[in-house]
């Protein structure tokens, strides 16, 4: 089941809230001694996180099926990034990573409860249903907050922000489960900043005639420009005049481009806009310098790390009126970090 976006909580009776968790979507099945975890476009995913296997299995019941979110958290934050990491062929690293930065998983919803097929019962059952599955559970097993006032889901959405959290999901109390559509709703914070565009990559379809996505920079306190995301949401008809548009600024911009070594062979996997993708092997990331001249007011809900944008920006519009010397990260909103561990407490 997946969810669309609002600009607002719906208020008034018949909805349950739950905090938005910054993790990987994850669908849980257990069968005896058999544990299978897969990812909502079913990649299988507990080779990633073996240290999950032994606590599922003496927190849940012989046959269920449970939907929630695997993630990781340091210092008290939900760290998206650590999490990529996992994403990784050698063993070897994902065992000690299972061990420097163990995973937890948070659960919201039960399927199935041995014979039973839950998908057609009311929200409010299956969390009812849900509470009783999980009511031994232990740490790294989780159960997710939830409420029915809608003052308390406010309170959430700003306060748990400082956590790492994405915002609240709000899912109707007599809503079945419904596969593959958006039943559920989310609200996001929501919030521009402007950005140095740095580069760019070509689209996948028109390779030297269609831009795909523009690459944003903030300078930090010290004047260096780090890689903070894309923002990729144009039309085809925008994409070539975005071609056009930008190719005088094309002209000798790797002379003294800030992210000149970037272009190098070797390049780190962790910000530098070059690498391949986790997700898809076989996707291109390289991509092409622009000078240091152009500014976009760009919209984004939730910073990662507080150094990237989580997820792929919004274009705004064009700002002739600043100088890219002055887009830094001083200009981002700063959320004060909540307790994660009284947020896991409220289930």
């Amino acid at each position: 089941m997946l969810s669309k976006r609002a600009a607002a909580l719906p208020a008034g009776d018949g909805w349950m809230y739950e905090p938005k968790w910054d993790g990987f979507r994850a669908l849980v099945f257990r069968d005896g001694d058999e544990l299978f975890i897969q990812s909502r476009d079913e990649k299988p995913l507990l080779r990633y996180f073996p240290e999950l296997e032994a606590p599922l299995k003496q927190s849940l019941p012989d046959r269920v099926v449970l939907d929630g979110e695997i993630v990781i958290a340091t210092n008290g934050v939900l760290e998206f990034e650590t999490l990529q990491n996992r994403l990784h062929p050698a063993a070897s690293r994902i065992a000690m990573l299972a061990k420097e930065t163990p995973a937890s998983i948070v659960l919201w919803d039960v399927l199935a409860i041995g014979e039973e097929d839950l998908r057609h019962a009311e929200f409010r059952e299956r969390r009812r249903r849900l509470e009783e599955v999980l009511r031994d559970a232990e740490p790294p097993v989780h159960l997710t907050p939830m409420t029915t006032d809608p003052v308390v889901a406010l309170d959430w959405f700003h306060r748990f922000e400082g956590a790492g959290f994405d915002g609240v999901m709000a899912k109707p109390a007599a809503g079945s489960y419904e596969p593959g559509k958006r039943a559920m709703i989310k609200v996001k914070h929501d919030r521009t900043c402007e950005c140095v565009v740095a580069g760019f990559r070509w689209h996948k379809n028109g390779p030297g005639t269609l831009v795909g996505s523009l690459l944003l920079g903030l300078y930090d306190a010290d004047g260096k420009l780090h890689h903070v995301g894309v923002t990729a949401s144009f039309t085809e008809k925008r994409r070539a005049e975005l071609a056009q548009e930008l190719a005088p600024l094309r002209e000798n911009a790797m002379e003294n481009h800030p992210w000149k070594e970037w272009a190098e062979p070797m390049m780190d996997a962790t910000r530098k806009p070059g690498p391949k993708s986790r997700w898809n092997a076989g996707k291109d990331l390289g991509w092409e310098p622009l000078r240091i001249e152009r500014v976009a007011e760009v919209g984004y809900d939730h910073m990662q790390g507080q150094r990237r944008f989580r997820h792929t920006a919004q274009f705004k519009r064009w700002r002739t009126d600043i100088r890219p010397q002055d887009c830094g990260y001083d200009q981002l909103e700063v959320t004060p970090p909540a307790e994660l561990s009284q947020i896991f407490g409220t289930g």
